[in-house]
């Protein structure tokens, strides 16, 4: 086992200043946050060590500890990897129409979901802690930002022809439906990911 005397006297690097620096920084450490992502989604969070996820990077595991001082921040980049690229994408869509709107957003969200699939994993099978420790606000906070995106573009673009029907049924449908493309569908399938969301967009707003 790794001996927690030294990772206590590892120091955690600051970002370098220099551009070339921080490029290969960040270019290291993405990296690293994509293999966890991988091998948590493969083995699962709990059964996965830092020596595994070394080993699994081909390092040792002291490189690991030089960028993530453990487990669990890793878990935290991922989730904030997954979750903040996809919230400033879907704010910046500007559609005309509610349904135009909604569309941009789902096919924007499927894509998201199928490129950070491993993510998207981990992310479910380890929301049962991101919904209880304060250390999570972030990630909660970002989640339910997203989901207030998603919400209000439906209201939008649902007819209003069935009085006062509660919304949360379409809502909780299209979340489970899109968040859960990550355990079926990869990329170069026979689907391409705009006709998945454009399905889905069916399945809750009826023919078009």
């Amino acid at each position: 086992m790794f001996d927690n005397r030294f990772i206590t006297l590892i120091r955690m690097p600051e970002r370098p200043t220099r551009p070339a620096l921080q490029e290969r920084y960040d270019r290291r450490r993405q990296a690293m946050i994509a293999s966890a992502a991988e091998a948590f989604a493969k083995r699962g969070y709990d059964q996965t060590t830092m020596q595994d996820l070394a080993a699994s990077m081909g390092l040792a595991t002291g490189a690991v500890y030089h960028y993530f001082d453990g487990k669990e921040k890793l878990l935290l980049a991922i989730c904030d990897d997954l979750m903040e690229p996809l919230l400033a994408r879907v704010r910046e869509i500007n559609d005309s129409s509610p349904v135009d709107r909604l569309r941009a957003l789902i096919r924007v969200w499927v894509a998201h979901v199928v490129e950070y699939s491993d993510h998207m994993l981990v992310f479910q099978q380890e929301r049962h802690v991101i919904e209880r420790d304060t250390q999570w606000r972030g990630v909660r906070e970002s989640r339910k930002a997203f989901e207030r995106i998603v919400r209000d573009a439906l209201l939008e673009a649902l007819p209003d022809g069935e009085g006062t029907r509660d919304r949360r049924i379409e809502l909780g449908a299209l979340l489970g439906m899109v968040n859960h493309t990550a355990l079926w569908c990869r990329p170069g399938g026979r689907l391409t990911t705009e006709e998945i969301a454009d399905g889905y967009l069916g399945l809750i707003l009826g023919p078009l």
